[in-house]
């Protein structure tokens, strides 16, 4: 399984950005999908997920900024990132689980910077 993220870079305070992942050695439609950062110095965070059937959740301090979603056509999943903050800056990372919350496969993550 490879789950490679791409769409990270260098955006400005209330700026936004769309990340990709694109999957590939999975039957995709089966997977629940997750997103997930890291800031420097700190444990890894879980930002929101979308489930094989299309239903996401996502982590409180995101809500109404990031949202998640899929084509399945494409084996891709995004995550669409508005009004950023510098306190976004961080890697962020894909994962793929078959079963809901637990992820088996992950991506080597894409650095995100928002300056101020």
């Amino acid at each position: 399984v490879q789950l490679q993220a791409s769409g990270g870079g260098l955006v400005q305070a209330g700026g936004y950005l769309r990340l990709s992942c694109a999957a590939s050695g999975l039957t995709f439609r089966n997977y629940n999908m997750g997103w997930f950062r890291q800031i420097p110095g700190k444990e890894r965070e879980f930002l929101g997920r979308i489930t094989r059937s299309g239903i996401t959740f996502y982590a409180d301090f995101v809500k109404g900024r990031f949202t998640i979603f899929r084509d399945n056509a494409k084996n891709t999943v995004y995550l669409q990132m508005n009004s950023l903050e510098p306190e976004d800056t961080a890697v962020y990372f894909c994962a793929a689980g078959s079963i809901l919350t637990a992820y088996e496969s992950w991506g080597q993550g894409t650095l995100v910077t928002v300056s101020s």
